[in-house]
């Protein structure tokens, strides 16, 4: 038996998800993150139908979430260590292995060495640890949200990330899909140019698209005036229009509204994505920011259409993407 990683859109066991829980990383926007990671929470374990096992990075985070969710059924607390909340890039990636279920884990230098924060390069292990799976450690660098899957062995990624020499020097796309095939088991990976602007991990695939079935991919489309993405969204469209999956199967490509400017907290534009949603097992919980209200509205009604058996949420992800990410950033979901 080869690795095979589910589709995210396949029965979870569990969905793990990062608290805010260091004031000196988080500073003035702290508390609302944490109001904010606390309603992904509820909406997780409510309508997501999921078993959320919330994890924390301090004392100090583990009180808060627990005022900020006592009673809250469905949400079980897990005290860890980490830098920082963002665990689909520090936590293994959950996989069907020869001997049963994984998690593999990958080497992480905190995005190309921009954020190195003690702590984030144990969390797999913790995971691992408490979810009772086998950890399998790869030796090569690389992030989950670098990463998309459709279940049966095509891959998702742009190589604007994962042959960025900050990460695996001297990597070409021969050597990339040679590791991506004994790791994770890729039978074709499917390779975009440039992500979002302004982005510190280089262009995560997880903001730019996703596949949301099998031979259905979903990105951004601009909106409104001063979308600095506007180029890149449809560079990504016209080169998923003309790829086929492992199956052999031409994509059905779904576009989606883009937030449009969102500005950042440190000026310019905010790297802020409609795609950074995450397919729970009763609902697609999706981030919106303080913008256009329509365009939330309208991206919301798009993703109905791809997942006609789940409740589409639209919840407010303003403060955590001070942080540089939003709600799929956050997560790593455990397959059942």
């Amino acid at each position: 038996m080869t690795v095979l990683v589910p589709a995210e859109w396949a029965p979870h066991r569990a969905m793990w998800l990062g608290f805010p829980s260091h004031a000196e990383v988080w500073a003035e926007d702290l508390d609302l993150a944490q109001a904010q990671v606390a309603a992904l929470a509820r909406a997780l374990a409510g309508p997501g139908k999921e078993r959320v096992r919330l994890m924390t990075g301090s004392p100090e985070g583990e009180i808060a979430a627990r005022r900020l969710l006592e009673g809250v059924a469905g949400v079980e607390i897990v005290p860890g260590v980490f830098g920082d909340i963002w665990l689909r890039d520090t936590g293994p990636i959950f996989a069907k292995g020869p001997n049963g279920d994984e998690a593999r884990a990958f080497r992480f230098n905190g995005w190309g060495g921009k954020y190195e924060m003690e702590g984030d390069d144990t969390v797999a292990g913790q995971i691992a640890t408490a979810a009772a799976t086998p950890l399998v450690q790869q030796e090569i660098i690389m992030e989950g949200g670098s990463l998309d899957h459709d279940g049966e062995g095509t891959i998702l990624t742009t190589g604007q990330c994962l042959l960025n020499p900050n990460r695996n020097p001297g990597w070409t796309r021969e050597a990339a899909e040679a590791e991506l095939a004994a790791s994770l088991g890729a039978r074709k990976v499917l390779w975009l140019g440039d992500g979002l602007a302004n982005d510190h991990t280089d262009g995560h695939v997880d903001n730019l698209a996703r596949f949301v079935a099998p031979g259905v991919v979903v990105c951004p489309v601009a909106w409104g005036r001063g979308d600095v993405n506007v180029y890149a969204y449809d560079a990504c469209a016209r080169d998923l229009a003309a790829m086929t999956d492992a199956q052999g199967r031409a994509l059905k490509v779904v576009r989606i509204p883009s937030p449009g400017w969102i500005e950042s907290h440190e000026g310019g534009a905010a790297p802020a994505s409609h795609m950074n949603f995450i397919i729970a097992n009763g609902a697609v919980i999706m981030p919106t920011y303080d913008g256009d209200p329509r365009a939330a509205e309208l991206a919301m009604q798009a993703l109905a259409t791809v997942f006609p058996g789940r409740e589409i949420i639209g919840l407010p992800s303003d403060a955590i993407l001070t942080g540089g990410g939003s709600f799929h950033c956050i997560t790593q979901q455990e397959p059942a």
